[in-house]
């Protein structure tokens, strides 16, 4: 069985509401019809699999894959005032659950939450999983500027803690996303910095040991976690600040993490197996943005000199234990 975790899903409401509504996000049209959300450093084109569950339902059936764990994508509701990224949060999580409802047998998802909000994204948090029946978490490596560290956020951290929730850091535009404008450098490099800042800075600011039930997962294979976990503790014996709120090297936290695959390069993807185990990498395909690939996704994990049981993991067990729900 294969299971995209990393994927991205436009709810229709939502769509509608920011064209129709207050907004920050720009919204144009391609010559195709498609709509452009526009926003630091970056667009989104909004092909149809971004926005048509059904058209999206036969494109991963004849890509062979069996089921995707949606999840929204940037900009993310932050964006926006606190006021009007709590509505649209809930928005987007209720039409979610309208799609899970409908097509749960190939599709699962990950909750949004109106993060620059803190109060009420913990109400939110409780809302999808007691309402709604969500599992998990998609967060941003950063909220407009502020740390996912920050102690703001540490009462929504103490409630996804008791809920055991799945908290999957997704990365959007950096600060300095200035200097990243041109050749798509905010995608290219800004993002895999700044999941790699976010996870660093959760570490050694005692979040994960702190809320150890939490189930952390890394986008685009941990941007540079894998390669620069060495560094991270040097660090930790070097220096008295990152030894003052963990008590072991950062790489026992970070080798607990999971990591998904959207980095189709092999050697890349056979460094976070050495150093997370097979065990802890999920398939994901960046699918439908013009970056990702289904077929990449599945042709780089075959490629892997790992067992064929270690193959099946990351192409669907690994997730499914993560989800009970997904059979």
């Amino acid at each position: 069985m294969i299971i995209d975790f990393h994927n991205h899903f436009y709810p229709q409401e939502y769509l509608e509401a920011i064209q129709k509504g207050q907004s920050f996000i720009k919204v144009t049209f391609d010559a195709d019809n498609n709509p452009l959300l526009h926003y630091p450093g970056d667009y989104n084109i909004l092909v149809p699999s971004h926005r048509d569950i059904n058209f999206r339902e036969k494109a991963i059936k004849d890509a062979g894959v069996d089921k995707q764990i949606l999840t929204f994508t940037t900009p993310g509701t932050q964006i926006e005032t606190p006021e009007r990224s709590v509505e649209l949060a809930r928005m987007v999580n209720d039409g979610f659950a309208k799609i899970i409802k409908k097509h749960g047998e190939q599709f699962d998802v990950l909750a949004t939450l109106p993060m620059n909000a803190p109060d009420a994204s913990v109400v939110e948090l409780e809302r999808v999983f007691k309402d709604l029946g969500f599992k998990g978490v998609m967060l941003f490596s950063n909220i407009n500027g502020t740390a996912l560290s920050d102690q703001r956020f540490w009462p929504l951290y103490e409630k996804a803690n008791d809920l055991r929730a799945v908290f999957y850091i997704h990365p959007n535009f950096p600060v300095g996303v200035e200097a990243m404008t041109d050749y798509w450098l905010m995608p290219l490099v800004g993002f895999t910095f700044d999941t790699t800042l976010a996870a660093a800075k959760l570490v050694f600011s005692g979040v994960v040991e702190k809320f150890p039930k939490i189930i952390w997962v890394l986008a685009h294979l941990g941007g540079a976690v894998p390669y620069l976990a060495e560094r991270l503790d040097r660090g930790y014996f070097a220096f008295k600040e990152c030894r003052e709120h963990i008590s072991k090297p950062p790489s026992e936290y970070l080798k607990d993490f999971y990591y998904d695959s959207v980095n189709f390069d092999i050697n890349a993807l056979q460094l976070a197996v050495k150093f997370a185990g097979a065990d802890h990498i999920l398939a994901g395909s960046d699918y439908p943005h013009q970056i990702g690939s289904l077929e990449k996704m599945v042709k780089s994990i075959k490629k892997l000199n790992i067992s064929s049981a270690e193959k099946a993991g990351i192409l669907g067990g690994n997730a499914a234990r993560l989800f009970e729900n997904i059979s």
